[in-house]
């Protein structure tokens, strides 16, 4: 029960590594709020029987944070945020849209902005009610830290998101605000993002969509793309007080990617 007593807070936390992270936070003991923007109905039969509180809420959106802030707060405090809520934007940059640009950047990285600037106050009475900080952890990606074909959007919002963390992770700890910030980096990983992102590249012509999920585990080291549970366990240890001397610091889980 490494969380027992703890609230946190998943955005994005419907499928893919939101759900795994909100249920393993669970799992150890944390009272957990998700946001997507499903509607409660569609959320509740996606939980299938979580105990998950669920707010719908457009992470892009300045006064459904505003809302959030008030629903989590009238709960007491929050002892961890997890920025997960993402979108993709895969093509050439000479055919992406100044729309879908900005649209990457506005759920990617305001989304993360807004959730900081939101939930400070609430973390960091979080973090001097317990012995240890609180903690954010903001899912950045391998494509924050090397470059790929055809997802410049992509690569630009999770740079930035990791620029944003070490930013932050600064800024509280000279401040002596007790709120932890670090950065998670996942590599390709089963989700439904990801495969909507192979089927716009499939018509794209860049392929059969099954050949380039092939592809992405074959230029993996390791031989395969993660599974999200794989990404939810990196997050729960900074989550939990295990982690409790890091702060602006890099988790690289991607099966060796980067170290090529």
């Amino acid at each position: 029960m490494r969380l027992q007593g703890k609230t946190a807070l998943v955005t994005g936390g419907l499928r893919g590594i939101g759900r795994a992270t909100a249920d393993r936070f669970a799992e150890e003991g944390a009272k957990v709020f998700i946001t997507d923007i499903d509607t409660p109905e569609s959320a509740k039969a996606l939980l299938d029987g979580q105990t998950h509180q669920y707010i719908q809420a457009n992470v892009a959106e300045e006064a459904e944070w505003e809302s959030v802030a008030e629903i989590i707060s009238a709960a007491g405090v929050l002892n961890c945020l997890v920025n997960n809520a993402g979108v993709d934007c895969v093509g050439p940059v000479q055919g992406t849209s100044l729309a879908d640009w900005r649209r990457i950047m506005s759920i990617n990285v305001d989304g993360a902005f807004l959730a900081v600037k939101h939930c400070h106050d609430l973390l960091s009475k979080g973090g001097q009610d317990t012995k240890v900080e609180s903690s954010v952890i903001n899912v950045s990606s391998i494509m924050g830290k090397v470059g790929y074909t055809d997802t410049s959007g992509y690569n630009t919002s999770k740079g930035a998101i990791k620029l944003f963390t070490k930013a932050t992770a600064i800024e509280f700890a000279t401040k002596k605000t007790p709120i932890r910030v670090n950065s998670i980096h996942p590599g390709f990983v089963s989700t439904p993002l990801l495969n909507a992102g192979m089927e716009r590249l499939e018509e794209n012509g860049a392929g059969f969509k099954s050949d380039l999920m092939q592809m992405l585990g074959d230029m993996t080291p390791m031989g395969r793309v993660a599974e999200p549970a794989e990404i939810a366990n990196a997050i729960l240890f900074l989550a939990s007080d295990e982690s409790a001397y890091m702060t602006g610091s890099e988790v690289m889980v991607d099966g060796g990617w980067t170290a090529q």
